[in-house]
């Protein structure tokens, strides 16, 4: 399948940027997934669209302060870092910028000594891993000197950093924030509660990788980054039980999406405590075993996110929807308006 089948046409003012607003007044496209049917409503309102016994399962990732500016310790030049993951120990993986600067050996030093790294080799794609020196706690240092990894499109720096984290952030490791989860508040899930819905809680740590748009020329040659999951034992058995009794299975965005169908595409669509890396790939064709709606924000063209959309919905369903969301002015990528599958 062409990736070119998966472009549109997106004004640069429909990418949403700060100033934010709040949470729940976001705007949601509910896009029937069998006759691509669509309803505008506000975010607020989704409430109204889960029944009793169904169970909406949220990515409960933090993301880490991950930006990082210091200097070169022999020369005072001026080197910006973002971390991606914990490879081993103190050694992480970034990115550095300029990386030219950064060779195996190089000294950084960050907030006057407060941090120290030295780059102990390369990585794919160029990136470099460091080791880093601190007294105390990593985390405690980082929080202190790092700043939100917002994307680039953001031109602005939040007032308060807690915006880029849901509500019910908890295990630190992301570089960038599940966006989808961004539009829960903890009323709407205290309503869904005494709705009797379910609320269920996966890890899936988001790298980078997952925003790149897809080079390839054909879908099937694209190659996706691993990123570490996590299901807990109570977790897995509530989502049986859920199954069983004939409720719904709703994921709140791509990354919570993609960490069940691994779970579950490899356990003959059941729930088990699991953890791992995972590179699944999900593009139209793919059958799911695990879910039976999404929560969504609206992505970028030819990205490896419209594609696992598409999956759910048949790609003239979303294309069809995205071009009713250029005309109705929603607005696209982290801090937008949501969708709806059902």
């Amino acid at each position: 399948m062409k990736v070119d089948l998966f472009d549109f046409n997106l004004p640069e003012e429909l990418i949403a940027q700060v100033p934010l607003i709040e949470r729940d007044a976001s705007k949601l496209m509910v896009l029937d997934k069998e006759t691509g049917s669509i309803h505008h409503e506000q975010f607020r309102t989704i409430i109204d669209y889960f029944h009793k016994g169904d169970c909406l399962v949220l990515n409960n990732t933090r993301v880490l302060p991950a930006r990082l500016i210091g200097e070169k310790k022999d020369t005072g030049a001026k080197i910006e870092l973002l971390l991606l993951k914990q490879e081993q120990g103190d050694v992480w993986e970034v990115l550095a910028k300029p990386a030219k600067r950064v060779k195996i050996g190089t000294e950084l030093v960050f907030g006057d000594g407060v941090l120290h790294a030295v780059c102990t080799g390369e990585s794919e794609h160029g990136g470099r891993l460091l080791e880093f020196k601190y007294d105390g706690i990593f985390y405690e240092a980082l929080d202190a000197l790092g700043k939100m990894p917002l994307p680039p499109y953001i031109k602005e720096q939040l007032d308060d950093q807690e915006r880029y984290q849901t509500v019910f952030s908890r295990e630190r490791g992301s570089a960038a924030a599940p966006t989808a989860g961004l539009h829960f508040t903890e009323q709407i899930l205290d309503q869904l509660k005494d709705k009797g819905v379910h609320i269920a809680f996966i890890t899936l740590h988001v790298g980078l990788g997952t925003f790149r748009p897809v080079n390839a020329e054909v879908v099937e040659e694209h190659e996706m980054h691993a990123e570490f999951y996590q299901m807990s034992a109570g977790t897995a058995q509530l989502l049986n039980q859920v199954r069983s009794e004939g409720g719904r299975i709703i994921s709140v965005g791509t990354t919570s999406t993609r960490t069940l169908e691994t779970i579950a595409s490899k356990n003959e669509g059941k729930f088990i405590e699991d953890s791992g890396w995972t590179n699944i790939f999900i593009y139209p064709g793919y059958e799911f075993r695990a879910i039976d709606g999404m929560v969504t924000n609206f992505h970028l063209p030819k990205s490896s996110l419209i594609m696992l959309v598409s999956a759910l919905a048949t790609r003239e369903h979303v294309m069809n929807a995205y071009e009713t969301a250029v005309k109705e002015k929603y607005r696209f990528f982290s801090f937008g308006d949501a969708m709806l599958i059902i």
